[in-house]
């Protein structure tokens, strides 16, 4: 697990998602709100699932929970999917109940987590929304982006 990347999860939902409209996926437990109090329980439950698009007790509760989401949201509203697209994991589940729907920021395509964090961070710091990509375009994959430029530290 990355803390850079989930610092810049959750900066730019702070700074960008309306109040209360972010979600994260969890193993067994569908979508819960980011400020969800998880106890060793339910630590040692999501531990013993297996991330995977095939494992029914993963994908059969996000699959849930997206559609409930996609019932509720306007008919013209988007979804933002901040993790990665390269794998089918979240992909196809979400892409089952979402379909066109589902977006991602396009300046994701060829970068992992770390670079994925501290671009969010940046673009949260900066009140700069990237730009966002339907899912379904196929381009999940792509050549690695130059890296970011090093900030300039504050003291």
């Amino acid at each position: 697990m990355s803390g850079l990347y989930f610092r810049g999860k959750l900066a730019y939902v702070r700074a960008f998602a309306p109040a209360g409209g972010a979600l994260v996926i969890t193993p067994s437990g569908g979508l819960c709100p980011p400020d969800t109090r998880v106890d060793l329980a339910r630590l040692a439950e999501w531990a013993d699932v297996g991330i995977s698009a095939a494992e029914p007790r993963y994908r059969e509760p996000l699959v849930r929970d997206a559609r409930a989401l996609a019932e509720r949201l306007p008919r013209r509203a988007e979804v933002v999917l901040l993790g990665s697209v390269a794998t089918g994991k979240y992909v196809e589940p979400l892409l089952e109940a979402l379909g066109s729907r589902l977006v991602f920021p396009r300046d994701f395509v060829g970068r992992g987590d770390m670079s994925r964090g501290a671009l969010m961070l940046r673009s949260a710091a900066a009140s700069r929304e990237l730009t966002y990509m339907a899912v379904s375009a196929n381009l999940h994959r792509g050549a690695r982006p130059p890296r970011l430029a090093p900030r300039a530290r504050t003291s």
